[in-house]
């Protein structure tokens, strides 16, 4: 049973979450003296008050550690049910009217988890180093086995008070909890942790103590730490927006994206590890960006690039054509610049989209990043931001037309038809990535469908040849799949 103290509006006011307290009772109810009716009998129409209940169950807490737990509970999805209860009418006030009214409220019921939802696949990891620093009072973590708990909130409501946590800050804890001749802790202790799990072990995949850890696998399948993904299918598993929101502490999908990143003051470090653990927005619709007139700017269907794209190209060859003595070197010079670009596909992929390490600690360039190409690795399956919107890339194509007239400087004719053939390998590159990610493709596309898709939940290091693997293979950054099995 609940015991919730709530003041004469009845509004919740804002207090820190230990300090909301769900207490395990037995079944004889708690009493004060014998003209005091027993917690479980009480109801609205009671005649008699459950006088003393609150300040005996405070009093006894630091003793009765074994029958009575503090529980982390100020969180969304409690004030949800909370406000759904309409059938609970509000408990009579206090005689004396100093006391706020007592509310008792039936045991909340589980909420169904759905299996296409994923709230706590994309939970960060830590090295040990990393959990071993958070040791005080202001942020204090314990692991047990290769799950990461941040148990700062629930210092102060320790049973047997914080020094006794703070002892093993930074450390695990597993051998503690088991420990008969200290104390044995019960499933409710337990409870408290899954309230206050932030992460995993970084390596502590696969299994854990003889049983698969939540991290470490999914169906049979590994998960990688980096991504919090197992397969490519987690790529299209709808995200638990709210408990997403509420774990990382990063973006809410159901607010504009981009200011939330300029004004997030996350540091490189973060922002990386979190826009790299894909999420999936509402069936693969689109998260809002701008959240104004802006945000028609940043959807692109597939069809629209051929459309826009390919009659300058056809333009660009019919008026260089005279310029050349046959169709033969024309068509050379043509597949020039397409060979070009596979190589311009592979350098952009890899140290424009991907300046990871270059990339500036500051809103500025984390901005840029995830405007250019984060949002793409934070929403891989968005089909409206697949494909490079025609003003962006008018913005980037706008320069290699200087340098092709810069390179092949005595020819017109052949400048313009080497940058029509990387502008035609360009098309090539966002068809391809469009089909990649959302059509189902002849057997070798599979395979290179299957290639690209590991490099958003396998391996973003790697792997950046969309439409070829080659120059992966050239400059050694092939990705080879990791072998990561479960026990």
């Amino acid at each position: 049973m609940l015991l919730v103290s709530r003041s004469a509006s009845y509004g919740f006011a804002p207090m820190r979450r230990h300090n909301l307290l769900i207490a395990f009772y037995g079944t004889r109810g708690i009493h004060v003296s014998s003209n005091e009716q027993p917690l479980e009998n009480w109801n609205e129409n009671s005649t008699s008050e459950p006088y003393g209940v609150t300040k005996p169950l405070l009093t006894l807490l630091p003793v009765c550690s074994r029958r009575i737990y503090s529980r982390l509970l100020f969180r969304p999805s409690f004030i949800a049910d909370l406000s759904a209860n309409s059938h609970l009418s509000a408990a009579r006030s206090h005689a004396s009217g100093s006391r706020a009214p007592l509310r008792f409220l039936p045991p909340l019921p589980t909420p169904a988890v759905d299996a296409t939802t994923m709230p706590g696949r994309t939970l960060p990891t830590f090295t040990a180093a990393q959990v071993a620093s958070h040791n005080s009072a202001k942020s204090c973590y314990v692991t047990v086995g290769s799950k990461v708990y941040d148990v700062t909130d629930f210092l102060d409501a320790h049973p047997g008070g914080s020094d006794l946590v703070l002892e093993y800050a930074g450390k695990d804890i597993e051998d503690i909890l088991k420990d008969e001749a200290s104390h044995t802790h019960s499933e409710a202790a337990y409870e408290v942790l899954d309230d206050s799990l932030v992460g995993f072990l970084d390596g502590a995949n696969g299994t854990a103590n003889g049983k698969a850890t939540a991290n470490g696998a999914v169906n049979g399948n590994a998960v990688n730490p980096r991504t919090g993904m197992s397969s490519e299918e987690d790529l299209s598993k709808d995200t638990d927006i709210a408990n997403d929101y509420k774990t990382h502490k990063f973006l809410d999908l159901n607010r504009p994206l981009l200011m939330q990143v300029w004004n997030g003051g996350f540091s490189k470090e973060f922002y990386l590890e979190q826009v790299h653990r894909p999420r999936h927005y509402k069936g693969g619709a689109s998260a809002p960006l701008f959240g104004n007139f802006l945000e028609p700017l940043s959807k692109t269907p597939w069809w629209l690039i051929p459309i826009v794209w390919v009659p300058p190209v056809v333009y660009g060859l019919y008026i260089s054509n005279p310029g050349f003595e046959n169709n033969i070197n024309q068509f050379l010079c043509w597949g020039s610049g397409l060979a070009i670009w596979t190589l311009l596909e592979y350098i952009l992929h890899r140290f424009l989209f991907h300046l990871d390490e270059w990339l500036p600690d500051n809103r500025v360039g984390i901005t840029m990043h995830f405007l250019l190409h984060g949002v793409h690795h934070y929403l891989p399956m968005d089909k409206y931001r697949l494909v490079m919107p025609p003003t962006l890339f008018i913005v980037l194509a706008a320069p290699f037309w200087k340098l092709a007239h810069a390179i092949f400087y005595w020819d017109w004719s052949v400048a313009t038809t080497v940058y029509c053939g990387g502008i035609f390998g360009y098309i090539c590159y966002d068809l391809t990535h469009y089909f990649l990610h959302h059509q189902n493709l002849p057997l070798w596309y599979k395979q290179l469908k299957k290639y690209h898709l590991e490099h958003h939940f396998l391996d973003y290091q790697n792997g950046f040849g969309v439409t070829s693997r080659f120059w992966d293979t050239v400059f050694g950054t092939e990705l080879k799949p990791q072998a990561l099995k479960t026990q």
